[in-house]
């Protein structure tokens, strides 16, 4: 396994722009650490107009991204940045948290659950992306997301489903990367 203190997990959670609010604007991010403790954690003032908010899945509000403990997406970017730096970060779509950011990192330093081939094979996805959920509940056996998307506690998730299995490093010390790629539309996210 990797040295704890490389890893991080990060979630990030979007609010919709633009017609029918169906671009993502980053509103929150989150980041824990190996132990699962809070690395940092905050809303983003929009860059521009919110046209949906998700407030159904992700619980936030126009009041959540002016409120004091709000930044902005500038300072936000830039210590997501510091954070990540030369560290192994875990995560789910990883690609899609990248991108709202953006920020893109080291393909090799990244630890995604969503492309991770063991727990594809498992559940018998092929090709399809499982869910947070659908992976929290059949390996960790514990529910998530339950009500709205809290970043933190997929973070959280994502990083218990990276140490529920030892092996991920030693397959990347083998050199047999066992993540599938990524959508190539997404190919900037990774150095």
């Amino acid at each position: 396994m990797a040295p704890p203190e490389l890893l991080l997990a990060i979630n990030c959670t979007n609010v919709g722009v633009g017609p029918g609010g169906t671009t993502n604007l980053l509103a929150k991010v989150s980041i824990v650490n190996y132990r699962g403790d809070s690395v940092y954690d905050s809303f983003v003032i929009p860059t521009t107009t919110v046209t949906d908010y998700r407030t159904a899945t992700t619980g936030i509000t126009a009041a959540h991204l002016t409120s004091a403990n709000s930044r902005s997406f500038t300072e936000v970017q830039n210590t997501v940045a510091n954070h990540l730096r030369n560290r192994i970060i875990v995560g789910y779509c990883l690609w899609n948290d990248l991108a709202v950011l953006g920020l893109p990192h080291p393909a090799v330093n990244t630890r995604d659950v969503a492309l991770y081939l063991p727990f594809r094979n498992s559940l018998n996805s092929g090709n399809h992306v499982p869910g947070l959920q659908t992976l929290a509940q059949r390996f960790l056996v514990r529910n998530c997301q339950q009500g709205h998307i809290e970043p933190t506690e997929n973070a959280r998730v994502c990083m218990d489903l990276y140490r529920w299995v030892p092996q991920w490093e030693a397959s990347v010390a083998r050199g047999n990367w066992a993540c599938a790629l990524p959508p190539s539309t997404f190919s900037r996210c990774y150095l």
